[in-house]
């Protein structure tokens, strides 16, 4: 019994946690039109999230654009295929390693900052001084943070593909002397509307999983030291989840699309 009673009780923290979310997405939606609109606070996220979160982004997709081609290369090679190389690597990187790797690395790079950001300042007690002072913090600290997440990350998803794109050339160049016109034609050629717009769509749902997970670990912090951490913590593991089932979500949808 007592293993069962456990069951039943983490069901119950998820699904309270899974309504206060919902709960914080909600507010956010409703806060996110109300007036004032802090601008100059957009813009210094949009900054620290996009900015300081590019050169990451670039190392780690460049190296798995390197790696996509070294591997397939030999299996390609067996069956005299090797010339549809750009195709395969520009698609499977287009439509799903590009977004959701980049993802993960925000979700990691972001989220965790956020989370700690904003739990230290839960502990310290700055929150509750802006809730005093008539402040909205939520507006000021989480809005400004979730719409940053949301508008950088599709800009990070593309400059990341085609940084993966260009490592996957370099092997190409170096393996099979393919020429830079070349390949890129080849890619254009195999890339279609319907491969880039689901994968930026689904992009800013990646942005807003992140940016809700991360606010909301760091709004409702727990108290010490010790939950500034744990927020930090469950808000890369949390995010890291939900980017998987929304990833699941959009393929799914998507296609739906293509059959009809």
């Amino acid at each position: 019994m007592s293993g069962i009673s456990k069951i039943k009780d983490r069901l119950q923290v998820f699904l309270i946690e899974l309504g206060d979310i919902s709960y914080f997405t909600g507010r956010f939606f409703k806060e996110v039109f109300k007036r004032p609109f802090e601008i100059k606070e957009l813009l210094r996220q949009c900054y620290n999230m996009g900015n300081r979160s590019l050169l990451l982004v670039g190392i780690t997709c460049f190296i798995i654009g390197l790696v996509l081609d070294l591997q397939t290369r030999p299996t390609l090679m067996e069956f005299g295929a090797v010339s549809w190389m750009p195709s395969m690597v520009s698609i499977s990187i287009v439509r799903e390693i590009g977004p959701i790797i980049t993802a993960l690395v925000c979700a990691g790079r972001i989220g965790s900052s956020i989370g700690a950001e904003l739990g230290s300042m839960r502990v310290t007690e700055q929150i509750d001084a802006m809730e005093v002072s008539g402040t909205n913090p939520f507006k000021y600290l989480v809005v400004t943070r979730v719409l940053a997440v949301t508008l950088m990350l599709p800009l990070l998803v593309i400059l990341g593909d085609a940084i993966a794109l260009f490592g996957s050339f370099l092997v190409e160049n170096l393996k099979g002397n393919v020429s830079f016109t070349l390949y890129f034609n080849q890619v254009f050629d195999s890339i279609e509307f319907g491969d880039i717009i689901p994968a930026t769509i689904k992009s800013f749902f990646f942005g807003l999983a992140i940016g809700i997970v991360g606010c909301y670990k760091g709004y409702y912090c727990a108290k010490g030291t010790e939950g500034v951490g744990k927020a930090a913590n469950s808000a890369v593991v949390v995010s890291s989840l939900l980017l998987f089932v929304i990833d699941f979500i959009a393929v799914f949808v998507t296609d739906i699309f293509y059959d009809l």
